[in-house]
């Protein structure tokens, strides 16, 4: 299990670096957005941090996975990230739908096999 938690945890990290990454450095042309994906990217450009901000938090949560370091705190932090991300799939774009859904069931494993470093955040 312990092989299988390295594993799920360098792929994340190397997905996450790479989404970054090919944000901060345009490597990866603008996709076409139609009908109401459109108008939600269109709202999310308007706030001009939000974006860069959540690149930013997959930039960092990507380094701590691959090098497995503080991979507690970049579980916590990604969650919420994630989330949406499957979100958004699911009711925007569903062809992405198989990769945000991955992503989500590897961030849950991932805090399945860390669980005993979150007790302390749930005991009185």
């Amino acid at each position: 299990m312990k092989i299988a938690t390295i594993i799920v945890r360098v792929l994340i990290g190397l997905l996450l670096l790479f989404a970054s990454i090919s944000y901060f450095f345009h490597l990866m042309p603008e996709q076409e957005t139609t009908g109401n994906f459109k108008a939600f990217n269109v709202g999310l450009m308007a706030s001009t941090y939000l974006i860069p901000l959540a690149k930013s938090i997959e930039l960092l949560c990507g380094i701590a996975f691959v090098t497995g370091r503080y991979v507690t705190l970049a579980n916590i932090l990604i969650l919420p990230i994630t989330v949406n991300i499957l979100f958004i799939n699911y009711f925007l774009t569903p062809h992405g739908l198989p990769v945000a859904a991955l992503l989500f069931l590897a961030n849950l494993f991932l805090i399945y096999r860390y669980w005993g470093n979150y007790r302390s955040v749930f005991t009185r």
